[in-house]
Order: C-alpha cells, then structure tokens, then sequence
C-alpha cells in the first residue's frame, strides 16, 4: 500500500506556528503599549473599591446611616454644581490612575543569600570577639548578627562591599597582630582579588570595612601644573590627599587626587627609595621623575641593569648624562659628591659675606640611581668601591645643596642598600605585588588595605616620611624607543623630552674642571652640620655598620 504524503499544513507547520507565535506577541505588546493607561484606570479603581469596601466594613452599624446620608448629600450638591459630574469623574479618573501607578520595589533588608553570608561573617568571628566569662556576649555561637552588624552593603555577586562591625572592647584592638587576623578573616570570607581598606575606631570599638575601586590607569605622562620643587609621583584615593591636579585621561579632561612630593631646602624628605618587583613600574616612575625635574634642574642618570631604559634622555638638554657601566657610574657619583661640596662651600662662603647663594647653586640636581645592587656586585668582583658609597655625601647634605637623590631597587636585591641610603631616603614607595610584611619593612608601617596578588604596572604605595600610607598609580611614562609601546603613550613621553643639544656626549671631567678649587686650608669653610636623623629607618634588613 503507497504511503500517502503529509498535508502541506503539516509539513510546514513548525515554521508557520513560530511565525504566528512571534506576531501574536508583538500584537499583545503593542497592545499592551497601547492599553497601557486604561490598564493603569482600571488597576486603581480596584484598589480605590477595595479600600472604600474595607472602611465600609471597619464602620460601626450604628454610623453607616449617617455616613450614606452624608454621601448622598455631598452627590446630590456634585450633581447639581454646573459641570460637577465632568469635574467628579475627572477627579476619580485622577485618584485611580494615581492609585494604580506601578510603584519600583524598595528593598528593605537582606534577601536570604546576603542573610547567610552575614550570618557565616558573624559566626566565623566568634572565636575571636569572645570569651567565656562574658555574661552578655556580643558574639556568641548561634546569636543575633543584627547586634553586631550595623551596616552593610552588598554588590550585584551578593558579596558585601562594605560592613560595619561592632565589637566587645575588650578586644585587644591595640595590637597590630589581632587586628591583623580579622582583617585577614574579612578578607578571605569577603570575597578575594579585591582590595579592602579597614578604618579602626578604638574609641568607639567599631571597626568599618569597605571595598576601594581600582586606581584609573588612564592617566599618561604629561606636564602637570604644579610649582618648582613638587612632582607628581602618582595619583591616590579622593579622600586620601587635599590637593588635585588638572590632567588629560582617557576619557577627558578631570581632576585626579595626586601624591605631591616636596623637594629642596626645606623638604622634610629630601630623598626617594623606590622598592618592587620586576616589571613592576619602577624605572617608569624615575622616567616620569626625569621628566618632570628637567624643565627646572639638571638630571644625572645612572642605570644599573644596562637595559637601556633611558636611552631616550640621552644628549637632551638639561641631562649631563646616562651612565650604564661601572666605571662610568663610579665617576659620574664622584663627581656629584664633589658638586655638593662645592655647592656647599660656595653657599658658605656667599653666608658669611651677606650675598645670596650663587645661582649654580640654587639649580636642582637629580641623581636617578636605578638598579644599585647590580652595580655593588660587579664593583665588587673588580675589587672597585662599591657606587653606593659614592652617596653619602649627595644623601645627607643634599638638601642644603638643592642636591636630590631618588634609588630604585628591587626586592629580591633589597638587603645590598647601604646605611645611608636606607637612612637618608625618608620618601618610600612600593610598586608591583607584595606581601605585607614586605611593605612594612620599606615604609615602616603596614598599610589599611589588603594587597592583591595581581595589579597592574605602576600600582603600588607610597609614604612620605611619618606620613600615612597610601595607595598609588604611577602615570605611564614607558620607553619611547620599545616597540611594545602604544602610539598615544610614545607621543606623550617624546613631547616631554627636551630638545636635544648639539653636542651629544659631555665628559664627567669638563664638568669637573669648571669647578672652583676647594677654600684654603688655612681658612676653612665651617664644615656643614649634619642633620639629625628624624627616626629609624622603616627598612628593617639587618645590615652592617659604616666605617
């Protein structure tokens, strides 16, 4: 028997259904577009009717007569007014669209995820805002989180962007290590790979944890407005810094909360350590340094880890040189030990006559040591004096001689820093991932925030001097000449760079020759008095003694 084919109906009718399906729900769409207001009418009269129906029935018998008098009276004037039955089913059609508009819901306290998370926060805190001899114990196993939490704030994930804690006080919030294992706690239970910022109210006993955004890396080398003697080291939290500064990002023109460092005669840090790992954004940060001190004092660069870094500033104006090997690294620090005694005497010598110091003396000198351990090691091999020592004189009397030093090292070669540049260096920064107690042993103090374990180049913190510690985000100032550089950030370095003299090579010794001979012995300048160290150095390897 031949099979008979399907009905066409049949054959086809799954694309047809779908077709239908999609028309039929973009009529009930536009209809409901359309229908929109009546739907809104028709919602309030409902609710109007059943309000009016709940106070009909909350009324005693004995004054539902006079209430129906009373609403009989007041139509029949409606009724009688000119227009009063127009204006009446005005009114009602108002009152009903109004009681029928779609109220947004308003979220009054945490849904049942958010109550768990809370709940397991609370529980995982027992052990350590408890005792036993408590007899009302604000944190007890199977209590009331409420107590204990008195705000909080979650993001879209469900996990809290910010939390308010309440404690006992006789939690021993005084000592770095217990306040150190909640905030770990916090940090684990919280959520990772974010960055959390703990306040500590030991008067209150109140401790608030929040959840910072990520610093902008959008912001590139340019020319900030700022006075001779600050640089820009890089850019902070809004409430973290007083003073922001006009700059061009990515997105416009705003202003960016920057971290100002203040350099000259009457700076309390004179001198800059920079401290991070490899690829961490140091040798960008004493490029942006570089940049920013040419257009008012001369730069002297010496890089130890010969990767050619700064072969851009080579030949310009203003940079008496690059060095990259070891003996030309050795003379051009003996010759800036030599500069800063010679500004020194000149500067006495112009005291103690009643002239003003001579203008030579009055430019800034930069000294960028970059990578120091790499040149301690092959001095060292060679039996030379290791450049460090070079530094004692430029570090402790280079502030009364305009005289700057800025040394960038790595972590792993941190321990071959000398006394006197751990000492001297009372601005300090850390760049790239670190562990805490790493960044407690550069800047002295442990810092608010909880470290991620991935950051971009350039971030970091810095402290300067006693100050507090705060985050960082160095503008990107990469080597023009990479090819791994981006346009716009290779225009914005090669913009900065001064031009270019028109001789490019300058010999340490000319320099030296212009020097004047050193006063005669027998009248010596008065020696200058060493300043006195404000505190300990916050480096805490342990390193031998001078001399």
């Amino acid at each position: 028997m031949a099979r008979r084919p399907l009905p066409r109906i049949l054959s086809s009718g799954s694309a047809q259904i779908a077709r239908s399906r999609e028309i039929a729900r973009t009529a009930a769409d536009s209809a409901t577009d359309v229908l929109h207001p009546l739907i809104t009418v028709s919602r309030g009269l409902r609710k109007l009717a059943a309000s009016a129906r709940a106070k009909w029935a909350a009324t005693p018998k004995e004054r539902r007569g006079p209430t129906l008098l009373l609403v009989a009276a007041c139509v029949l004037v409606v009724a009688l007014m000119p227009y009063g039955p127009l204006l009446a089913l005005v009114t009602l059609m108002a009152a009903a669209a109004w009681r029928g508009r779609e109220r947004p819901v308003v979220k009054t306290g945490p849904d049942d995820a958010e109550i768990a998370r809370l709940k397991g926060l609370y529980e995982a805190l027992v052990p350590y805002f408890s005792v036993a001899d408590d007899p009302a114990p604000l944190f007890a196993h199977g209590g009331d989180w409420s107590g204990a939490f008195t705000e909080y704030a979650f993001d879209e994930d469900g996990r809290p962007t910010r939390l308010k804690i309440a404690y006992p006080p006789y939690f021993t919030d005084g000592e770095p290590a217990a306040r150190a294992r909640i905030e770990q706690l916090l940090h684990a239970k919280s959520g990772r790979g974010r960055e959390y910022r703990f306040d500590w109210d030991e008067e209150g006993n109140r401790l608030d944890m929040s959840v910072l955004p990520a610093l902008p890396t959008t912001i590139a080398a340019q020319r900030f407005v700022t006075v001779p003697g600050e640089t820009v080291l890089g850019f902070t939290d809004a409430d973290a810094v007083q003073r922001t500064v006009p700059v061009v990002a990515a997105d416009g023109t705003e202003d960016a909360p920057a971290v100002i460092w203040r350099t000259g005669p009457r700076s309390t840090e004179p001198h800059l350590l920079v401290v991070g790992q490899p690829g961490s954004g140091t040798t960008s940060l004493l490029r942006s340094i570089a940049l920013q001190a040419l257009p008012h004092g001369d730069v002297l660069v010496v890089e130890g880890g010969g990767t050619g870094e700064y072969a851009c500033l080579t030949g310009r104006d203003g940079v008496l040189a690059v060095e990259c090997g070891l003996s030309g690294a050795l003379a051009s620090l003996e010759w800036a030990a030599h500069e800063t005694e010679r500004r020194l005497i000149a500067a006495n010598r112009a005291r103690q006559e009643g002239r003003p110091a001579p203008e030579d003396t009055r430019r800034p000198l930069w000294i960028l040591l970059d990578r120091p351990g790499v040149l301690g090691d092959l001095a060292a091999a060679d039996g030379r004096p290791d450049p460090q020592e070079l530094l004692q004189v430029p570090l402790r009397h280079g502030r009364a001689a305009q005289v700057t030093v800025v040394v960038a090292e790595q972590f792993d070669s941190a321990d071959t820093l000398s006394e006197a540049v751990r000492s001297h260096t009372r601005a300090r920064i850390v760049l790239g991932p670190a562990a805490p107690d790493q960044i407690a042993a550069v800047l002295g103090t442990e810092p608010h925030t909880t470290p991620t374990p991935q950051v971009p180049a350039g971030r970091g913190y810095a402290r300067l001097g006693s100050g507090p510690v705060l985050r960082l985000q160095v503008p990107a100032t990469p080597d023009p000449y990479d090819d791994a550089t981006s346009d716009a950030h290779r225009q914005a370095v090669l913009e900065l760079l001064p031009e270019r003299r028109a001789e490019t090579t300058m010999e340490i010794e000319t320099i030296t020759v212009k020097s004047p001979e050193p006063a005669p012995r027998a009248e010596p300048a008065p020696a200058p008095r060493a300043e006195p160290d404000p505190g300990p150095a916050p480096l805490h390897a342990p390193v031998p003694a001078e001399g």
